[in-house]
């Protein structure tokens, strides 16, 4: 595995954070792992609506102490996805909230994945009260006046790769609406591969690509999008300021 290769090239390419999102607990373990070996990254701990079916009695006791570990900056990857249903959706739903419950009670923000789902993502945010620990919706998927709501609910907006596509007409009324504040940029490796490498494997370094983008459309310097996501994430992650 090509592993601390891709991620001293990383370095060379100019990226600075790389927060790493756990899918099951053994993902997450071996991102606090990551963590701990290079500076740069950081762990995020949860489990996905995919794996929500292995979740046991013992799993809030596991992430919470999983919490302690250094450099762990949120829960995640948490939420729904409507589209495989690898889990049974009312799984899916209660494993949601519980891990909300969990953030609430860690004050750690959450990393939302929402996948034909946005209705139930928002009803649980809103019933759970995530906004007292606010988060990431990551890879959005929503309308513009979905992002409105979100907005409203003191969430960030990430966005990635997507932007990039030919055929991305709504994430990219979803950019020139989002203030640029709101917005974190991420390239959910190794999928969402921006153009122009769709379709090969994607990586780190092609978070330039997303902001090159981003600097297009907001008609912005590509050192402001760079230096105010940056922040942004920073700030929501408590993550160690390079500026």
């Amino acid at each position: 595995m090509d592993r601390d290769q891709v991620l001293q090239d990383c370095i060379t390419h100019g990226v600075t954070h790389i927060l790493n999102a756990g899918s099951n607990i053994e993902s997450s373990k071996k991102s606090i792992e990551l963590a701990k070996k290079h500076p740069f990254v950081y762990a995020a701990v949860g489990v996905h609506p995919h794996d929500v079916s292995e979740c046991d009695i013992n799993t809030i006791d596991t992430l919470t102490s999983f919490s302690e570990a250094d450099k762990v900056v949120a829960i995640g990857e948490i939420g729904l996805d409507y589209h495989y249903d690898f889990s049974p959706r009312e799984v899916q739903r209660e494993w949601f909230a519980k891990q909300i419950a969990l953030a609430r009670k860690l004050k750690l923000p959450i990393i939302i994945h929402d996948r034909e789902s946005h209705k139930d993502v928002l009803d649980i945010i809103k019933s759970e009260k995530a906004g007292e620990v606010g988060g990431v919706f990551h890879c959005f998927s929503g309308s513009k006046e979905m992002a409105r709501e979100v907005l409203n609910l003191g969430f960030k907006i990430g966005l990635g790769g997507a932007i990039t596509f030919k055929n991305a007409q709504k994430p990219i009324e979803v950019l020139r609406y989002v203030p640029l504040d709101m917005l974190l940029v991420e390239t959910d490796c190794p999928y969402m591969t921006p153009e122009p490498h769709r379709g090969k494997r994607n990586w780190s370094g092609y978070i330039e690509l997303v902001l090159n983008k981003i600097s297009e459309i907001k008609e912005i310097d590509y050192a402001l999008a760079e230096e105010a996501t940056t922040n942004n994430a920073i700030h929501l992650f408590k993550l160690q300021s390079i500026y």
